[in-house]
């Protein structure tokens, strides 16, 4: 059976939708293509198909309505011009959906909403809830507060994060590209697009080289870091040309339209999820190649005296990455000790920590039901 049939079988989808295509490359909202994005949404939502739309262009629209020619660098201006344009974006999703007697919702989030995990599980109980009572949300990055050190970056991981949320079939990113190309197709006519790939392909990240346009954050290599996001909870991922006559409708059919990214591996538990994807880390922790080893075939959880050395700054219930020597990460779990507690029993046996410490908390540093491998 073909791969790219996964797309008539999806039954719950994530799309994506970048700034230029939504603002006409920076002239306000294209309406007319917005209005043909729906239909198409709306029709796929009639087969019993579940949509979560993810929507850029708040920034750009605030910036058309404002005057402005070019993207701001002031976080000030770039939350007044989102608080502006959202306005108009949302007003215009509901007024198309309602052709359809269809009800749109606004979600806006920030990576502290993902982080926590129960605002985590409340964004998941929305959305699902949502969806059970045919709605259709509508998500973006709150950019009207948020700052550098709760920004997703771009919402091409969004998206993808969104996906692992619900649990999606699959995420199509809608792009100004016609799909990923074996080299920059502005540069070498002779570039090839791309059908089909694992999402772990090593190869992609040389192909996806290359900078964003003026209106986004993002660029060919955050949808395929997206895409890798994605393909941790089982999706799969297409980045298609947005502009494409009917796409969202044709790509659920099993028409090879764009680049196909596919997982290796099948879904993990939904608190993996969570841990794999959504928190920060707040430190990091350097094994020792037996503690590795431990880690990545047994299943076991890290005990102190495979940590060589300990650096950040966390609190215990923190995510911490954990690196070998070479410093390739192979996990990364919530850890049960502050991080000054952790130098001083990193490499010791856990019979020791209450002579260290004064107590015991835990006997591990990571239990393995708080730890994912990466």
């Amino acid at each position: 059976m073909s791969e790219r049939s996964q797309l008539s079988r999806a039954r719950r989808l994530v799309v994506k939708i970048g700034s230029a295509l939504l603002t006409n490359d920076g002239r306000g909202l294209d309406v007319d293509a917005l209005g043909c994005w729906v239909d198409q949404i709306a029709a796929l939502i009639a087969q019993g198909v579940e949509v979560v739309v993810v929507s850029s262009g708040s920034v750009a629209e605030g910036m058309s309505r404002l005057g402005w020619t070019a993207r701001p660098e002031q976080l000030h201006e770039l939350q007044a011009a989102a608080a502006v344009g959202q306005m108009g974006l949302v007003q215009t999703w509901q007024a198309q959906f309602r052709r359809h007697e269809r009800h749109a919702a606004q979600i806006l989030l920030t990576h502290d909403d993902l982080s926590d995990r129960k605002r985590y599980l409340n964004a998941r109980s929305t959305l699902r809830t949502l969806l059970d009572f045919g709605v259709v949300p509508i998500v973006n990055e709150n950019d009207t507060v948020v700052t550098d050190e709760i920004r997703f970056g771009d919402n091409d991981t969004l998206g993808a994060l969104v996906a692992n949320l619900i649990e999606a079939d699959g995420l199509i990113i809608l792009t100004d590209q016609l799909g990923l190309f074996d080299r920059d197709p502005r540069k070498h006519p002779d570039a090839r697009l791309v059908l089909e790939r694992k999402a772990g392909d090593a190869e992609l990240d040389a192909m996806a080289a290359g900078g964003s346009g003026a209106l986004g954050r993002g660029g060919m290599q955050t949808k395929v870091r997206a895409a890798r996001l994605a393909a941790r909870s089982g999706a799969f991922t297409v980045i298609v040309g947005g502009r494409i006559d009917r796409v969202i409708a044709r790509l659920s059919s099993g028409e090879a339209l764009g680049t196909l990214l596919l997982p290796e591996q099948g879904r993990i538990a939904a608190r993996k999820q969570w841990l794999a994807s959504h928190l920060k880390t707040r430190g990091q922790l350097t094994l020792d190649d037996g503690a590795v080893r431990v880690l990545c075939r047994g299943g076991r959880s890290l005990l102190p005296v495979g940590v060589r050395s300990v650096s950040g700054q966390f609190r215990r219930g923190e995510m911490v990455s954990c690196v070998s020597e070479a410093g390739v990460e192979v996990a990364r779990g919530l850890i049960n000790y502050d991080a000054d507690e952790a130098r001083a029993i990193a490499g010791r046996s856990s019979d020791r920590i209450a002579e260290v410490l004064g107590y015991i908390s835990d006997e591990e540093m990571i239990h393995r039901d708080n730890m994912v491998i990466v």
